[in-house]
């Protein structure tokens, strides 16, 4: 709740009156929207396509039909709080970096009068679930399952992840068709099914992603540290050896389709909005 304010910085309403997206970012709409608008005498310089026959038929003279685009904008914010996001050697988890982003996202979008709803994966079989609301009425409950979520997800016992596959299809049952699904996090293991299913979502909605990256699996310090796995084994691993870069999988998965903003956990709020007005721009 507390993040609103960043999320108002660069919204201004002469802004939204213009372009109709919050931000600095100046857009062009395309076509003529689908809305009927309004009915009026044909002007010199309209296109012909829109003339409308029976308002022509009726007056004898010729008519124009106007349109408006529709503005109801459904945004779904899918939270991953499986047990391997509950994880950060810098200022935050990346479950907590997850959730900061995905609020400031929110605040932005019902600012400019769209509607926000919630999906949570996490290790219950049940996702958590918000159908899309509008208003601060509607992140308050947003804000609210978010830290519940996250408090049980915490609680929980240490398990192997779930697969992301069961919280998209939640995720397809709540949204209407044109809608926009953006999933945070770092997806380390999305598990069998999830790329099929991405496919099968991406001809309904518009997918993007948040991937939450950490300092310590950008760039691990050399050396043996100590492990335990859910199914009860200890050991010693070494690091040194540095993983696929947070950039490299980012790039991996726009090639599967799902395109996105790389979410380094350590940075903060301040950092993060500028990254989701970008993201709020192409929504």
């Amino acid at each position: 709740m507390g993040l609103r304010h960043l999320a108002r910085r660069g919204a201004g309403r002469a802004t939204r009156n213009l372009v109709g997206l919050p931000g600095g970012i100046v857009t062009r709409r395309r076509g003529r929207g689908s809305e009927p608008d309004d009915v009026r005498p044909y002007a010199e310089g309209d296109d012909v396509r829109h003339i409308d026959r029976n308002a022509t038929a009726r007056t004898g003279t010729l008519h124009t039909r106007t349109h408006h685009e529709e503005r109801d904008r459904a945004v779904l914010l899918l939270a991953d709080f499986r047990p391997s996001m509950l994880f950060g050697t810098r200022r935050a988890l990346r479950s907590v970096a997850a959730a900061e982003a995905l609020a400031l996202l929110g605040w932005r979008i019902v600012g400019d009068g769209g509607r926000i709803g919630l999906v949570v994966a996490s290790a219950d079989p049940e996702p958590i679930s918000l159908r899309p609301t509008g208003g601060g009425r509607g992140m308050g409950a947003l804000a609210g399952a978010l830290a519940r979520a996250h408090a049980l997800a915490l609680a929980a016992p240490l398990r192997p992840d779930p697969p992301l596959v069961p919280a998209l299809a939640r995720a397809q049952s709540l949204l209407p068709a044109g809608g926009h699904l953006v999933i945070a996090s770092a997806l380390d293991d999305p598990g069998e099914g999830f790329e099929a299913a991405l496919t099968a979502l991406a001809e309904r909605v518009s997918l993007s992603l948040i991937l939450v990256s950490d300092p310590f699996e950008r760039a691990p310090p050399p050396g043996l540290y100590p492990f335990a796995t859910p199914d009860g084994q200890r050991g010693t691993a070494r690091a040194g050896r540095r993983p696929p870069s947070a950039d490299d999988r980012l790039a991996r998965w726009a090639r599967a389709g799902l395109e996105g903003v790389r979410l380094d956990a350590e940075s903060g709020p301040e950092s993060f909005a500028p990254l989701m007005e970008r993201l709020d721009a192409v929504l």
